[in-house]
């Protein structure tokens, strides 16, 4: 077989004679009339070259001449394959009104036409096919049903328009294997494994000859992310291949470490959850944390203060604490609920803030005005800290019916762009949101996956955040004003009479706690009011996201061209800005603009309204 095609062997992408198919022929293309390359005279191109360049006028003469259009070449290839693998859409329609067969068998493959047009990954060629009759759930040579041929060669749009006109998650292969297999066999990488997870495939199914499950061919292949996704889906551990070797035995015979450790952690993860002791302690993970973190940072200023004079006693004593910490928190806490250890942290850096404002600094406190505000500093901080981390953020919800209702409308419109569809999510993105890796849901209006929360800052949230971090703020200066006047009453020195370094030592011998709750309170004052600053300038002065701006600002430095943070669709003017973040109308002075960004998919509206704010 000449130069190589769909019908080739290794999955080889050109058309059967080379370059043909690249002319007029990209996914998505339009069958043009011309202008044609000028190969020979079209008056004497046969048939096959003709459709190869979309020459539908020699294709009409030609057929109307007498030439059979389901008459095969000398490779028995037929004029329906040689149109879909080139994406010429106008003559596939043609050719089957005079009676071309939709599924032909063809090639050295005995592919369909529908399997060349996979390979190629031509979604419109795909759906036309479909809606001429085309059964995807045929068999080709290599023992690949349409669906394993669009996951081989990962072209995901197709992928999802077979699964959202009710193809099977789990249909087999010749050798038994559901494309969960054959991805986890044969395509390195989380997609498009992440991908097929979502719509609920068979996790322990077995092919027919190994009776591997798609674990198996995982940890078989090397495929280290396909390991993880599996493990973190649920696959089983102990099922039985024809040889008696569990996912377990094939990992343990691995020579890939890390698929080694994984595989282990996941193995003492659920031995974890089989015990009744173990599984109330699941349950109580987030609390055990944060009073694990609250005993730690006791524990920490407790040795600090201690009477003894040897600092090399408290190095040693605050490595054991460390050590010890450490071992608790990877023996009770799962990795879903590691992310929460910073949240732990704050919490518990600000509960002892107040409790040594309480009983270290109030005693020697005298205005009433000082302690109200103190106190609705903290409790200001601990509302707008439940309020952001309990409010949804704007995660886009759809159901499963509607996902695939959304899939197959978005690609027959010519919609279904993978830079705008979360394959992760299986919708279509609005405007300004992003899908979280660590939430794995689409976010309205993303501005950042909070450090500090474990939690996604976004269209819900996004103005609690900012309060929350306004009282943070305070909440820390107020200590901090709290300790200069423990100082300045307990401490027999003086900044002025003894220089900062006789001030810094003294202060520190004087109450050792109170130097380390200072030093928690500046930490916190530091990161927070900055972080306040770039958050409001970015709101008022440029109308966008922390992840937006970050995103021009790489753009910046890559285009060619100039990339401004100010002219955006976005940006209707400082006081316009913070009136529609805050949705505030300013008594009466301005009218905030009110945008569904859980469902905006275009600028046209947005636009409108800016030229409106600007005339």
């Amino acid at each position: 077989m000449a130069g190589g095609g769909p019908g080739c062997k290794n999955h080889c992408h050109g058309p059967h004679r080379p370059h043909l198919h690249n002319s007029h022929g990209a996914p998505g293309d339009k069958d043009l009339p011309g202008p044609y390359p000028i190969v020979e005279d079209l008056s004497t191109c046969d048939i096959v070259k003709a459709t190869q360049y979309g020459i539908i006028e020699r294709c009409k003469e030609l057929v109307e001449a007498g030439y059979d259009v389901r008459q095969p070449d000398k490779e028995n290839v037929t004029l329906l394959h040689w149109a879909a693998i080139n994406n010429r859409q106008e003559l596939v329609k043609y050719y089957i009104s005079k009676g071309a067969i939709v599924d032909q068998l063809g090639g050295d493959l005995n592919s369909t036409p529908l399997h060349w047009a996979i390979r190629q990954g031509h979604l419109p060629m795909v759906m036309l096919l479909l809606k001429c009759g085309a059964d995807p759930s045929l068999i080709d040579g290599e023992g690949f049903s349409s669906i394993h041929l669009a996951v081989l060669f990962q072209h995901m749009p197709i992928v999802a328009y077979l699964l959202s006109k009710g193809q099977n998650i789990d249909t087999t292969d010749f050798n038994g294997q559901t494309p969960l297999m054959l991805s986890a066999q044969k395509v390195f990488g989380p997609e498009p494994m992440r991908f097929l997870l979502k719509f609920n495939p068979s996790l322990n199914a077995v092919d027919s000859i190994q009776k591997n499950t798609a674990l198996h061919w995982a940890i078989t292949s090397g495929n280290t992310s396909a390991v993880d996704l599996l493990l973190e889906a649920g696959a089983s551990l102990d099922i039985k291949n024809v040889k008696g070797e569990t996912p377990l035995d094939l990992a343990y015979q691995s020579p890939n470490r890390l698929m080694v450790y994984m595989v282990k952690e996941e193995e003492r993860i659920r031995n974890r959850r089989n015990s009744g002791v173990l599984k109330i302690i699941e349950k109580y993970e987030l609390f055990l944390l944060v009073a694990s973190s609250l005993t730690f940072m006791w524990a920490l200023g407790y040795i600090m203060n201690s009477s003894s004079d040897s600092w090399l006693l408290k190095g040693g004593l605050l490595l054991v604490l460390l050590f010890v910490m450490t071992i608790f928190v990877r023996q009770f806490v799962g990795l879903k609920n590691l992310r929460y250890l910073p949240t732990a942290f704050l919490l518990s850096s600000v509960f002892w803030m107040f409790m040594t404002w309480f009983f270290w600094f109030l005693p020697d406190v005298s205005n009433i005005i000082l302690e109200i505000t103190v106190m609705f500093s903290v409790v200001g901080f601990l509302y707008y800290f439940y309020k952001t981390w309990r409010t949804d953020p704007g995660y886009i919800k759809t159901s499963e019916e509607e996902r695939k209702e959304n899939i197959a409308a978005l690609a027959e419109a010519g919609c279904l762009d993978f830079r705008t569809f979360c394959t992760s999510c299986l919708v279509r993105k609005p405007l300004r949101s992003v899908h979280c890796f660590a939430c794995n849901s689409c976010v309205a209006r993303y501005d950042q996956h909070s450090l500090w929360l474990g939690q996604c800052i976004g269209i819900g949230n996004h103005r609690y955040y900012l309060l929350f971090l306004s009282f943070l703020t305070m909440t820390s200066v107020w200590l901090l004003y709290g300790t200069l006047l423990y100082w300045s009453d307990h401490c027999v020195t003086s900044y002025d009479q003894d220089g900062a370094w006789t001030y810094f030592t003294q202060i520190m011998q004087c109450s050792p706690w109170v130097f380390y709750i200072f030093s928690i309170a500046c930490f916190h004052t530091a990161w927070a009011s900055s972080w306040l600053t770039v958050q409001l300038y970015q709101i008022a002065f440029l109308g966008l996201t922390w992840h937006e701006r970050m995103n021009l600002l790489i753009q910046r430095k890559t285009s060619k061209h100039p990339v401004s943070l100010r002219r955006t669709p976005y940006n209707l003017g400082c006081f316009q800005n913070l009136a529609d973040f805050f949705q505030c109308s300013c008594f009466g002075m301005f009218k905030p603009n009110v945008v569904d960004w859980t469902k905006q998919y275009n600028l046209f509206h947005l636009t409108k309204e800016k030229n409106a704010h600007s005339v």
